[in-house]
Order: structure tokens, then sequence, then C-alpha cells
């Protein structure tokens, strides 16, 4: 009897959770899409060969694509969409074969129909470096105090070809993305706004870089184990970034060993570092023009008002500005819980990434955001991601790779580095 009552419960449950995820699945509401794609102004002829939508529930975090526009329903919600597609176009004498992407942020689909509007840009393949990995939250000393200093920022020559870093120049983002005001006048679209400025000298051929190699540019090119342990050698870094401070309490250190870039502007009196939360964006440029001309003619003035319980304020302050053309790579960097927007242009970055979770999360700490890898070439080369989409192309909050290559501190314990990778994930055997 008991037996047969165990029985009677199991079917009796299994009913009810039958029941219960049918109604469930009864009080979802759907959203039936239609989608305009803007295709650039520039283009003409233009026919699709292919196209892929995909729709990222913010809430969630469920990804669903669609390879057609017709019939896309989806769960009422929060969505980030981005886009892609082959298309070709006509010139005056022949037809040309292509790509375009878009990207539309925080759509919100609700009730029975719903509309979403992307704009789209033509995919550039700039056959040029990448950024490969950013060091920004630095490492601790024992008694768990922050250590400034170690921070630096890898750069990969992902061609099969040799190139040369004369003259890159690598550069800070000055809005943040974490906080979101409408600037006047909007020039996103065509320009990156920067606050530092800090270029690779060199008369064009003087700093050759293979293919599948990478060079350093770092704050400070000493071996920080001397002063911090838990820190790592950086006295063989290839560049550094040097500040004469006019702030005598702050003075940069000069490296005998490592050279120093050549700094075109950067906002602070004192010295530079990457902010150790991620809050800004970061690129990688050529400036086709003179230190004193690019000074002179791209100075960006803007305005914006700042809400504050104590009243509104008008604002207006100044920057850089970097034609988006000129820029060969960007990343976007934000901490979880306060990213807000991209400070570029989605066709230079239409994702982020970052290290840790939450606003001065502690777990942050000896961590780095480290790019893809796609494969091995057959000589032993690594192909790096770069879908121009950093939540798509980076591993977030990596062990970082010097610490992996010199066996130093993941930890402000000491608790040596054992493991290296290809990019932060994937083991080298």
């Amino acid at each position: 009897m008991k037996y047969m009552n165990r029985i009677t419960l199991c079917v009796s449950l299994c009913m009810l959770a039958l029941f219960c995820s049918c109604d469930e699945e009864r009080d979802i509401r759907w959203t039936t899409v239609e989608i305009v794609v803007r295709y650039p102004s520039d283009l003409s002829g233009i026919s699709v060969e292919s196209e892929t939508f995909e729709f990222r529930n913010i809430t969630s975090g469920m990804v669903t694509s669609f390879t057609t526009r017709k019939g896309i329903t989806l769960p009422e919600g929060l969505y980030d969409c981005s886009y892609e597609a082959a298309i070709t176009y006509q010139t005056a004498d022949s037809t040309i074969h292509t790509s375009l992407s878009g990207y539309a942020r925080s759509l919100e689909l609700m009730g029975a129909q719903g509309s979403v509007s992307i704009g789209s840009y033509q995919v550039e393949n700039k056959d040029d470096f990448i950024i490969e990995e950013i060091f920004f939250t630095g490492t601790l000393q024992s008694s768990g105090k922050q250590y400034y200093g170690d921070g630096y920022v890898k750069i990969y020559n992902n061609t099969d070809h040799m190139l040369y870093a004369d003259g890159v120049a690598l550069m800070e983002s000055k809005f943040v993305t974490t906080q979101k005001f409408d600037y006047t006048p909007d020039i996103m679209s065509t320009h990156m706004t920067v606050q530092a400025v800090y270029v690779i000298p060199g008369s064009g051929t003087d700093h050759p870089v293979a293919p599948g190699e990478s060079f350093i540019l770092c704050d400070t090119g000493i071996d920080h184990r001397i002063a911090n342990p838990n820190s790592f050698d950086l006295s063989r870094a290839d560049y550094e970034w040097y500040d004469e401070s006019s702030v005598p309490a702050h003075f940069d250190i000069d490296s005998p060993t490592v050279p120093n870039l050549d700094k075109w502007y950067c906002y602070t009196k004192s010295f530079w570092v990457l902010h150790n939360r991620g809050f800004r964006g970061f690129a990688i440029a050529r400036i086709p023009i003179e230190k004193e001309k690019f000074l002179t003619e791209n100075l960006y003035t803007y305005s914006y008002v700042m809400v504050l319980p104590a009243g509104t304020f008008p604002m207006e302050q100044t920057a850089y500005k970097v034609p988006n053309e000129w820029i060969i790579d960007a990343v976007n960097t934000s901490v979880q819980s306060e990213y807000v927007w991209n400070v570029t242009a989605p066709s230079l970055d239409r994702g982020w990434t970052h290290c840790g979770t939450i606003d001065h999360d502690k777990t942050r700490y000896f961590k780095s955001v480290r790019r893809k890898m796609l494969y091995l070439t057959r000589d032993g080369r690594r192909v790096l991601k770069d879908t121009n989409d950093s939540s798509a192309d980076f591993n977030t909050e990596c062990v970082p790779s010097l610490i992996e290559q010199q066996h130093t501190a993941i930890d402000a314990n000491g608790t040596k580095a054992e493991t290296e990778t290809y990019d932060g994930v994937e083991v080298k055997s």
C-alpha cells in the first residue's frame, strides 16, 4: 500500500509540474518584430546576399539568431541586437563584394508588435595591429594595498606579413563607459574623443614586428618586484609612457632600460595611469599628420548638462578628437554592473569587455582582458579573433600573460602562476 501511495504521489507531482510548466509557457508574452536596416548612404545598388540578426536578452543573457527578417518573434523584454550581412554594391564600372555590420542597444520589445531600426556600416579590414591585451587592474601588495605602475597594453601583429610600429599611437577615451551625457556637438559617428595620446617614435621602418609577434607599452618599465614582490618585471618592455610631472608630490619614474613613447597630449599634470576599474575606451591609431598640426587642428570643445540633486549645471570642456579612419583598433572596457554605453562608434567597437562584476570589485586585481585565439597556423602562429566586437573578441578576467610567463603572483598572498595559456583560457600544451 505504501508503495502504491508513493507511485500515486510521484505521478501527481509529475502532472503538477507539467501543468505548471504549461501555465508558465502560456504566461510568456511574445512580440512580432519588424526590422528596418539603414544602409550606408555612400553605397548604391545594394543587394543583400545573406544576413544574420542576433538578439541578446539583456536580463536573461539568452541569445537568439535569425537569418531572415520574416516571422521574427521574441519574448517581451529588453534586447541588444547585432547585424551582419554579406552584400554587393555597384560602382561606375564594377560590382563590389563586402560586409556590413550594425548594432542597436537597449531595444524595448513589448506588446504584440515591435519595430527595430538598425544603422549599418561597411566592415573594413585595416590589415594592421590589434590590441591583444590590456592590464589595467594592477596588483596588490601583501598588505592588500593597491600597487601602481605595472599596467600595460600588448599590441599584436595579427596579419601574415611584417608590420612597423613606428608612429602607432596609444590613446585613452575622454568619456567613460559608466556615465552618459548628451555631448554637443555629437561627433562620435566620425571621431573618437581622447584625453591621452602617446606615439611610438621612429622614421617608418625602425621598429619591425613579425607576424604573430607582440610588443608591450607599459606605465613604468622597471622590475616591479623590487617594490612589490607580488608584481612582475617590466624592465624589458618595448616602450613606456613617461610624464614630466608638475606636481612635486607625484613624480613619474623614467626607466633607464625602456625607451619612452612620444607624449603628444595627456590631461594629467602628474602622471598617467590606466583607470584601474576599466571605465574607459582604448584605441591605437596611425595619425597621418605632425604633432603640432594635430594639436592645433583637432581640439574639440563640447558642452553638456549635468543634472544633480543640487540643480542643473551647464558644462563645457575640451579634449582632442581623432578621426575614426585613423584608428586601427579600439576596445571599450567597463564594469559589468556599471556599464552604460560605448565611447566609440560601433564601426570601431560594438561591444565591451571587463574585469570585475561590481564597482570596486576586489577580485579584479591581478586580472586582464585578453583577445581570444581562433587557431594556430601550421607553423605555430596564433590567429586572434577580431570582429570589432570586444564582447565577442575578448576573454574577461584572465591571468595576465606576463604573470603567466614570469610565473609571478596571482593574488596578494603571493600564490604563483603555474599555467601558461595562449589567450587566458586555452592552455598551451
